[in-house]
This record gives C-alpha cells, sequence and structure tokens, in this order.
C-alpha cells in the first residue's frame, strides 16, 4: 500500500474518525484505526470502531498501491496534526511483521507499528428497512437546537439520547434532561412529493455530536441517508458513514409538558440579555448559581439580579415589552438559561410565563421553529 495525500486531508479526517476510538479498548485493535487506500477509486478510507460508535470518512488522494492496515489512533493523529502542511506519503513497508508503516513529509519521516486488519470488527450493515433522506442544512439546525439540553446523567440513558422524529415535511428534535427541554422543527424538503417513510428514534447525543462535527467538517451539502433497524442507525452521505446504537426504552412525551396558554409574555432583544446574563454570572458560583428574574410591568423593566454570599452581588436593568399579568418575581438556574438564550437564532426573543413556579417557555420572534422550555426555581427568603 502506497499513497500521497496532503497533511490538511489527512488530518481532518484522522480527527473525526479518533473520537470513536475507545478510551480502554477492550481488545487491542479497537485503539486502531483502519484505513484502507483503492487506486481503483483513487480514494482512502478510515474507520474507527467502539462496538457502539463507528465512523467512516472518506476522501481523494493519490493511490499508488491498494491496500489495508491498522494503525494506533492516537500515535497517528498526533504525528499527522504536527506535520507541516503539503503532502504525505503513507506506505506499508513490504516484508515487515508487525506491519510497520512510514509517513514522509519534506521534513521528515516516521515509522508506525500497526496490525492487520482480520481482527478489526466490521460496521454494521442494515440489509433491511428503506433509507430515508434528511437535508443537511435542516439536520444541522436541529441538532444546534436541542443537543445541548440532553442530560449527562449516566441513571437517565433515554433522557441522554436526542429524540428525532421524521415525518412528511418536517423533522422535530427534542433533548431534555429532567430541568429544561428543547424543541426544534425544521422542514424536511427532499421528498419531491413522494411519500416519506414516518420514523421516530432515539440516538445516544454522543452519536449527534459526532454527526454534526462531521457534517460541518467536511460542508456535507447533499441529503444525509438515514437507515434504522432492529436497534442500529446508520448515517450515510458521500462515502461518509455513521453508525450507532439506538436508546431503547420510551422517551417522555415531551408535547404534553409544554403549557397551551400564558398569563404574561416579555419581548427582549437577545444579545442585551444575553450579555446581562453573561456578566452577572461572573457573580454567581457553584452553590449559588440563581438569577433571579424583577418583572416590572408598569417600568416595562427586566430587572436582574445574583447574590452570592462571600463572592458578592449583582445587578442589571434591561428595558422589554411586557403585556398581561402584575409585576412577578422568579428565578432561574442561570447556566440552563443562558444556554437556552444562546441557542435562540433571533434578535428578539419572547418569554411566555405564568407563574414564579410553573414552566416558562421562550421562543424566538421569527425564524427557527423553537421552543426551550426551562423551570424556574423556587426563591426561598
Amino acid at each position: 500500500m502506497k499513497l500521497v495525500c496532503t497533511q490538511n486531508d489527512l488530518s481532518t479526517n484522522l480527527s473525526l474518525v479518533s473520537r470513536a476510538v475507545p478510551s480502554r479498548p477492550t481488545h487491542p485493535v479497537l485503539a486502531n484505526v483502519l484505513l484502507q487506500a483503492d487506486a481503483d477509486t483513487q480514494q482512502v478510507s478510515l474507520t474507527a470502531f467502539d462496538l457502539e460508535l463507528g465512523i467512516r470518512t472518506t476522501f481523494a488522494a493519490t493511490v499508488i498501491s491498494s491496500g489495508a492496515m491498522t494503525l494506533p489512533a492516537k500515535l497517528l493523529n498526533d504525528i499527522v496534526a504536527r506535520l507541516p502542511e503539503g503532502e504525505i506519503t503513507l506506505e506499508e513497508e513490504e516484508g515487515e511483521v508487525p506491519f510497520i508503516a512510514a509517513i514522509a513529509s519534506q521534513h521528515g519521516r516516521y515509522q508506525i507499528r500497526g496490525m492487520g486488519v482480520e481482527e478489526f470488527p466490521e460496521l454494521p450493515v442494515l440489509e433491511k428497512g428503506e433509507f430515508v433522506h434528511l437535508p443537511a442544512d435542516a439536520l444541522m439546525e436541529g441538532l444546534k437546537g436541542s443537543l445541548f439540553a440532553t442530560s449527562a446523567d449516566e441513571s437517565k440513558q433515554i433522557l441522554k439520547g436526542l429524540h428525532l422524529t421524521v415525518q412528511q415535511d418536517t423533522l422535530e428534535f427534542a433533548a431534555t434532561d429532567g430541568h429544561r427541554l428543547a424543541v426544534v422543527q425544521t422542514a424536511n424538503d427532499t421528498s419531491d412529493g413522494e411519500e416519506t417513510r414516518q420514523l421516530e428514534v432515539t440516538v445516544p447525543a454522543k452519536a449527534f455530536r459526532e454527526l454534526e462535527r462531521m457534517l460541518g467538517k467536511l460542508q456535507a451539502s447533499e441529503p444525509i441517508a438515514l437507515n434504522c433497524d432492529r436497534g442500529q442507525i446508520v448515517f450515510e452521505w458521500s462515502e461518509q458513514r455513521l453508525t450507532c446504537r439506538t436508546l431503547e426504552g420510551q422517551y417522555p412525551a415531551y408535547r404534553q409538558l409544554i403549557p397551551r396558554q400564558f398569563e404574561r409574555q416579555i419581548a427582549i432583544d437577545r444579545k442585551q440579555l444575553l450579555g446581562a446574563l453573561e456578566r452577572i454570572a461572573i457573580i454567581a458560583d457553584q452553590k449559588n448559581n440563581i438569577v433571579k428574574f424583577h418583572i416590572d410591568t408598569d417600568k416595562q423593566e427586566l430587572a436582574l439580579s445574583v447574590d452570592a454570599q462571600d463572592v458578592g452581588s449583582g445587578k442589571e436593568f434591561l428595558p422589554a415589552e411586557i403585556s398581561g399579568g402584575g409585576n412577578l418575581d422568579i428565578a432561574f438556574n442561570i447556566a440552563y438559561l443562558m444556554d437556552g438564550v444562546k441557542a435562540l437564532p433571533s434578535g428578539e426573543i419572547e418569554m411566555h410565563l405564568n407563574t414564579a413556579v410553573t414552566p416558562v417557555v421562550l421562543t424566538p420572534i421569527g425564524g427557527l421553529q423553537m421552543t426551550y422550555l426551562i423551570m424556574p426555581v423556587q426563591i426561598r427568603n
């Protein structure tokens, strides 16, 4: 095997697939990345698989002779990332056991011991089911507006996933950790009038984060093919592939959590609110990460305050358009609130609320259909 490629192509693709390499592999070959070079197609593919998440990327190169081998992912990634920009030659040294790959740039040459491909596990192949095609930009929008709200709690496995609903004209993304809920709807405009297979599936947030990273790094523009069957899900486009296990169990009926009516509405400039939260968060600490809101309907003003013992206090005043109800004091976890405000993709946002202890919903004014629900924190005197 011998190939010539650019340092940037090899480094970019290695950094993507390396995220599917387990930190504690159950078998030595799982710590490696599978490298395959094809002289007929003039393409190189890299594959990593931790037996749950699998990533394969493919890029163009000058392949002088075909071949395949596995190489230590971390070592290879670290070397290539530090090589200067320009062409890299990678070749297998013939007759060597164990396998040795030589990597040469204009400034130096490195040798890495590898392993054969026989023990490297194959990525799952779904023979049944039909592919659903999703627009790449709509997929990216949905992931950006929802992934941050998934849970990191190992005891809540189903909440560590993002719930995707594919319908004829829309894609719906939902994520919750029990304290907040993000729901995004984007247009599914790839059906061309044909009947689209409808499905609901919960996918680990880790897999969707890697998919989001791949779509961004590799600048995907064509529709993404999705196939789901028997607890496995596969995403494919342009010879790129990500596969993982789906999460079992019933995802919460999140639509029932969103109130239908509200007593109060507040329209406010998103950047002004985010700036005030970022400044006032400096005072908050881990024990007291609560921001209090005083809603003043007479002054048409929001007063934000933080009071952290042994640290200090802070207060910010923001103009707002407040309608319905009277004055109200309400409090939030400042980190959860900032996450939602950052994700809302508009210049102005609306806060919809009833009382100091019932769910509050944030939505953008215009643009993407996004709902961010956050539970207030009970204020104790």
